[in-house]
């Protein structure tokens, strides 16, 4: 039965734990019952062993094919064959565990090694201890900076706000109470009277009971429900299974169908054995495995350049055919640091500029700069927002952080701006004395002297509750009596700034002649001076604007989920692109009423989800990804783990990011910025319009060759090409110009075209068409070259000439084919001969290599070639041309006819 510890006052949970508040549990007790409960740890995730990452290798279905083909091969004494085979399925296991093993240690350089430390009560004595070896029962002490070690039931508190924004992805710290006790179910977001593993003490101080450790913490649960969420093959994994498929059926038609023709000529059935497997060698693409595996792998190393650590090879490609982006707000569309944005004193409001911390920022009236020199409002207000303040701003090589709450960070950075120095505040006006901070009054007012040559006390607060508890308002740097319709001028602003999701505070002061006897709210905080109010808010990435303008371009969808408050959330959306009217937003409460068929209705229409569990975050991503959109998740949180692992692609923050959200993504991004995924889509679009290049090129030189064997059959003649020279072919020559393709260069507009279908085939109609063209010239100018030499030296003991010919004729027509693959649509000309350098210099490697196996005495016999003198040259070079004219033919009339 679950334990709401919520529900329960801290004596009863006390006495359900069997401790006190004060002794805590002795030294043994907690020992045994660390034995009972274990380790106040998670489980590290268990990295995959070196034989279970060859094994996902050698599984895949273009390799078990070759791995039959070189079995054949060997079974029938072409040991040179098999072992050639052997030897590319090796080098591509190995290259892809590589890669992938480079992944996994920039993401554990990125990893925190501290083990934290809580301040705990044992026997009585107050002692600190590693956070692990904490248990159900233990007395915990917080105090701001702390990191909460477990999930406790709060048994005091002082001020206490605790920042939840990794769990819940709520922007602003979470007020705390001890002494509530709730009677129904709470959200985990509302539940005051409880602190959570790993969140951040912002603000105050409190003691807390430990109720949970380990994986029964609410962080733990969900790094448990992450374990649940099976691994899914991505498009690019489900496009190459498929063409693997078709491939093997494809060589077991062509070896029946040779078997057949061989049994209808009556020819010897071992020589059309070895034949069918000439056929069969020559339909699959022995380096496509290899082509595709180091493509992606260079795709890794320039998304690594772009800061974003690719774990997983295929995830490179799946990046490019994202249709659908879900971000959490705080962190990766905001800065994560409150800002103060609006102030409203004097009936004026104002604007500041700067995001952040950084206290470069002006203050502007009317598209005019303002400082305290020449404004009496702004200047108290700003001296009341710095001095009411525990919080402190540091500024370390160009780099400014708070201690203490966001929120009085903010206040802090704002006096900077408005020209009110800290520094000379602090030195100038000591604080006397004070009257602290409580969620009952909403207040904090501080005691100074030297400001209006009086004792002065500064008050902050809730702004109907400051405004409240004044008579009077400062006006042009004057008192003046705070009649109704100022009063309501001053609601009204506050409310206008509440509904842009501005968390507002308003500020007062009183004079006092003397220090006041009795320092109690009720005896000050009263009859005060009304000088204004500021708005802040968590600003979005100054770059997330444009990156999701880009995204839209791109026809890509963003989505908004967060934690936050719908307000909140719907102001941040608004002011980014992704949301264009209020009821595109919707609260997670109102999914969980909702059936699977209207969930997907809903993520059709909604661009921003907020106040959402985990729960919430899977539910939306999965009804995404069953309307078809592949879908990417960004996130920082522990909170966004579960949704992270259940995209199409899971991309974590790598600077603010927990170490749940890292390990669960694909890609980590080391610089947190939303615009480096734009980047990364683009990297990823460019590699698989790459992929398509090549995989149509080595797929037209391949079906050639399987034509230029089966008609030669058909015909009744000698096989122009034996398995030895077919492998050559297709693990050598086809390779270079391949991988040149594979690093292509990028469309100019390909951020401007929608994301494809993703369940268009790699080989879309297009493709299809050029493929069967190219298949068929290149087989054309073969047979051509073969028949040539047929005719001039004979099936005897001159078909090694006209084997040359052949051979020789199919390298250079399928080198000048990966010139025509560059483009769908564009020639030679129009792109550039030599625009790919490398692919320039890869034809001409595949040249020289061919030249060395016609002319170098020990290579041309091992594949059973003969030198060739000029005129078989000429007429091979004659022949190479048909497939370069056929190809470039055809993009003019399919270009004339668009």
């Amino acid at each position: 039965m679950e334990k709401n510890w919520y529900n329960q006052s801290p004596d009863e949970a006390l006495k359900n734990l069997s401790t006190t508040k004060d002794k805590g549990l002795s030294q043994d007790e907690a020992k045994a019952r660390l034995e009972k409960y274990g380790k106040n740890a998670l489980e590290a995730e268990k990295k995959k062993s070196f034989g279970e990452k060859l094994k996902e290798q050698i599984l895949d279905p273009m390799i078990i094919i070759l791995m039959a083909a070189a079995l054949v091969s060997a079974f029938n004494g072409e040991a040179l064959d098999a072992g050639i085979i052997i030897a590319i399925v090796v080098v591509n296991a190995f290259l892809s565990i590589y890669q992938e093993g480079k992944a996994e240690e920039a993401i554990a350089a990125l990893q925190k090694m501290s083990s934290p430390k809580a301040k705990v009560i044992r026997d009585g004595d107050h002692i600190e201890v590693d956070s692990n070896t904490l248990v159900p029962g233990d007395i915990i002490i917080l105090e701001t900076g702390d990191i909460v070690p477990a999930d406790l039931r709060l048994l005091e508190s002082s001020n206490l706000k605790i920042d939840e924004s990794s769990l819940t992805g709520e922007s602003v710290p979470v007020e705390k109470e001890a002494s509530v006790v709730y009677d129904g179910k709470m959200e985990i977001g509302d539940r005051e009277n409880l602190a959570y593993s790993s969140t951040i003490v912002t603000y105050g101080r409190g003691m807390g009971l430990v109720i949970e450790t380990g994986h029964e913490t609410e962080i733990g649960k969900i790094a448990t429900s992450i374990a649940t969420v099976g691994d899914e093959q991505t498009p690019l994994q489900r496009k190459l299974a498929k063409l693997s498929k078709t491939l093997g059926i494809l060589v077991l038609v062509i070896c029946a169908v040779v078997l057949g023709v061989g049994i209808l000529y009556k020819h010897d059935p071992r020589e059309m054995f070895m034949t069918a497997i000439s056929l069969a060698v020559a339909a699959v693409p022995e380096g496509l495995p290899a082509i595709v595996t180091i493509v992606l792998s260079i795709g890794m190393g320039k998304m690594a350049e772009k800061n974003a650590i690719v774990k997983k090879l295929l995830a490179v490609e799946t990046l490019g055919t994202t249709t659908v982006i879900c971000s959490d707000k705080t962190g990766t569309l905001t800065q994560n640091e409150m800002t103060v944005v609006k102030v409203f004193t004097d009936g004026h409001v104002y604007d500041v500029s700067g995001t952040g911390y950084s206290p470069e920022g002006d203050v502007t009236r009317k598209d005019a700069k303002v400082t305290i020199e020449e404004d009496e409002n702004l200047k108290i207000l700003s001296s009341i927002a710095a001095l009411t303040n525990d919080a402190k701003l540091q500024v370390k090589g160009g780099e400014a952080s708070i201690i203490g709450d966001p929120t009085e960070g903010a206040l802090l950075t704002f006096a900077e701006k408005a020209g009110n120095g800290l520094k000379e505040l602090y030195n100038n006006f000591d604080r006397i004395e004070e009257i602290p901070f409580d969620s009952d009054r909403k207040m904090m007012t501080t005691f100074h002297d030297k400001i209006f040559d009086d004792i002065t006390s500064f008050t902050k607060g809730a702004p109907d509750v400051v405004l409240e508890r004044c008579s009077k308002i400062l006006i042009d740097g004057k008192e003046v009596d705070l009649d109704d319709k100022l009063r309501e001028e001053i609601l009204s602003k506050n409310s206008e700034f509440a509904r842009s999701a501005l968390r507002c505070l308003g500020y007062a002061y009183r004079k006092h002649k003397d220090m006041p006897n009795e320092i109690t709210s009720e005896n000050i905080e009263k009859d005060m001076v009304f000088v204004g109010l500021t708005g802040m808010i968590d600003p979005s990435r100054p770059e997330a604007k444009a990156a999701i303008k880009e995204c839209r371009t791109a026809g890509i969808r963003p989505i908004m989920i967060t934690g936050d408050y719908l307000e909140t959330g719907l102001a941040i959306a608004n002011d980014l692109g992704i949301a264009t009217s209020d009821d595109q937003a919707i609260m997670g409460r109102e999914l969980n009423e909702m059936s699977e068929e209207e969930l997907r209705e809903v993520v059709k229409e909604k661009s921003v989800f907020t106040r959402v569990s985990p729960e919430n975050k899977v539910q939306i991503v999965t009804a995404l990804k069953q309307n078809g959109n592949i879908t990417a998740m960004t996130g920082d949180g522990v909170n966004d783990a579960p949704a992270i692992k259940k995209a199409d692609i899971g991309i974590a923050m790598g600077i603010t990011g927990t170490d749940v959200a890292k390990n669960t993504a694909e890609v980590i991004l080391t610089d947190d910025n939303f615009a480096t995924i734009v980047n990364a889509v683009e990297e990823g679009r460019i590699i698989y319009s790459n992929i398509k290049k090549f995989v149509a090129y080595l797929l037209s030189c391949n079906l050639g060759e399987v034509l230029i064997v089966l008609v030669s059959i058909l015909m009744n003649l000698p096989v122009p090409l034996i398995p030895i020279q077919l492998l050559w072919l297709n693990l050598v020559t086809d390779s270079f110009p391949a991988l040149a393709l594979g690093v292509e260069r990028g469309e100019a507009d390909i951020m401007n075209e929608p994301p494809r279908d993703p369940d268009e085939p790699i080989l879309d109609t297009e493709i299809k068409i050029t493929v069967a063209i190219q298949s068929i010239a290149i087989t054309v100018a073969t047979l051509l070259a073969y028949f040539v030499g047929l005719k001039w030296y004979g099936q005897g003991e001159g078909l090694g000439h006209a084997r040359t010919m052949a051979f020789s004729a199919l390298i250079i027509c399928e080198l000048l084919r990966a010139y025509t693959s560059r483009s769908i649509d564009k020639t030679v000309f129009e792109i550039g001969v030599f625009t790919n350098k490398k692919l320039v210099f890869a034809t001409l490697f595949s040249f020289l290599l061919m030249l060395v196996v016609i002319y170098v005495p020990v290579l041309n016999d091992a594949f059973g070639l003969m030198d060739l003198g000029p005129k078989e040259i000429a007429v091979v070079l004659g022949s190479s041309l048909i497939p370069l004219v056929a190809g470039e033919i055809q993009k003019k009339v399919r270009f004339k006819k668009k």
